[in-house]
């Protein structure tokens, strides 16, 4: 199965480079599963069911959230709707949506899609390894599932790497998100799970982790909020994590980075050129 992640799209800028770049991706590439964190689409914080449903045409099979889940209070109530739509797993109980979505991929298969976050300079959850230790003892890898990502949304980068060897032989993928800053240490762990600490943010790179450069700087400089972040407009950058899995065993026989547009060096997979 080919697997693309797009990390974290913020604003207009990267909704643009989405809805420009996917559908030719997953034709080029013969995409089978396409994961989109969207927690900061809509104006850099949280989404609404518009932008949702664009994603999902633009060819999302699903689309993660994170600490930002609910900034767009509509989110709350369309999540019960959207099926594709997964918030962090570790949520308290009662909490709308869902942690994990079992989604038919293009080719016809099926994929686990799950979503935690992480406790570690972060807001106060539940326990994200026993919330999906629960998800994988109920929908193992190659019993009931044909793929499953995991999308660790969290801060500390101990924390990611520490989630990665948990799930290391269970999950074909386990991709860090949250920082907007992509990392090079993607691989393929011993267990044969890709793995990456953070694929970093589709948006625009002129910025502080996607915002507008003043407002961050006058925080730093000053210790005096002076106004709203926004997201910065410039030409994104589409970050992904690339994976092919092995049929056989659903685990990750080959990982690549992918960085298109903007102003990074660009990056693609030389294993689907």
């Amino acid at each position: 199965m080919r697997i693309l992640f797009i990390g974290d799209v913020i604003g207009r800028s990267g909704r643009t480079i989405v809805n420009a770049r996917l559908p030719g991706l997953i034709a080029e590439w013969k995409l089978d599963l396409v994961v989109v964190n969207g927690e900061n689409s809509a104006g850099g914080f949280g989404i609404t069911e518009v932008i949702y449903n664009e994603l999902i045409d633009a060819g999302a099979d699903a689309v993660t959230l994170g600490n930002h889940a609910w900034d767009q209070r509509e989110a709350l109530v369309f999540i019960e709707r959207a099926p594709r739509l997964i918030r962090p797993v570790n949520y308290p109980k009662g909490t709308p949506g869902r942690g994990a979505a079992l989604v038919e991929t293009k080719n016809g298969k099926h994929a686990l899609v799950i979503n935690a976050m992480g406790r570690v300079f972060m807001d106060a959850l539940d326990d994200p390894f026993a919330a999906v230790e629960r998800e994988l003892a109920a929908c193992a890898l190659k019993v009931s599932a044909d793929a499953i990502v995991l999308d660790m949304h969290c801060e500390a980068t101990s924390e990611k790497q520490s989630m990665g060897y948990f799930v290391d032989g269970r999950v074909s993928l386990m991709v860090g998100t949250h920082t907007h800053c992509p990392t090079a240490d993607h691989r393929i762990m011993p267990g044969r799970t890709a793995f990456v600490s953070d694929v970093g943010m589709t948006g625009d790179f002129e910025s502080v982790i996607g915002m507008t450069k003043d407002e961050p700087l006058n925080r730093f400089l000053r210790k005096v909020p002076g106004g709203k972040f926004e997201p910065a407009s410039g030409p994104a950058t589409l970050c992904a994590i690339a994976v092919e899995t092995d049929d056989a065993s659903g685990l990750a026989s080959k990982v690549g980075a992918v960085r298109l547009g903007g102003i990074l060096e660009e990056a693609r997979p030389k294993f689907w050129e």
